[in-house]
């Protein structure tokens, strides 16, 4: 059947990475967090000066990693808004939507992702 509410923009120019922890999730809400960012500056000039993990378990241990908070605080607010959501098999990491100009996964990006997949590996 097809939808009724036919869009007539076509396929929307946007991208969003997905790095998947596979492991066997027993309390899927253990391994919910988001990151929570202090930012100053107004509109394009908006820099994040410190960040916040809120969630589970896997946030407060988030939390407790200093050099994994302060590499988010050097980033852009697009890159600093990450999100941890579990399902059955895995846990999946990533942040905002990006246009084909912006997206990019830089060294220092991956180090992130890297390091929150480790956290979610211990519990």
């Amino acid at each position: 059947m097809q939808d009724p509410l036919v869009s007539n923009w076509g396929a929307q120019d946007r991208f969003q990475a997905h790095f998947i922890v596979k492991i066997n999730v027993s309390n899927p809400i253990d391994y919910v967090a988001r990151t929570v960012l202090k930012t100053s500056g107004h509109f394009n000039g908006k820099n994040v000066e410190s960040v916040s993990w809120d969630g589970g378990f896997l946030a407060e241990e988030l939390n407790k990693d200093s050099t994994l908070n302060d590499l988010i605080a050097k980033q852009s607010i697009k890159d600093a808004s990450i999100f941890v959501d579990p399902s059955n098999n895995g846990v999946r990491i990533y942040s905002k939507w990006k246009n084909s100009h912006e997206f990019e996964i830089t060294k220092d990006l991956y180090a992130i992702y890297n390091k929150i997949a480790e956290h979610v590996k211990k519990i």
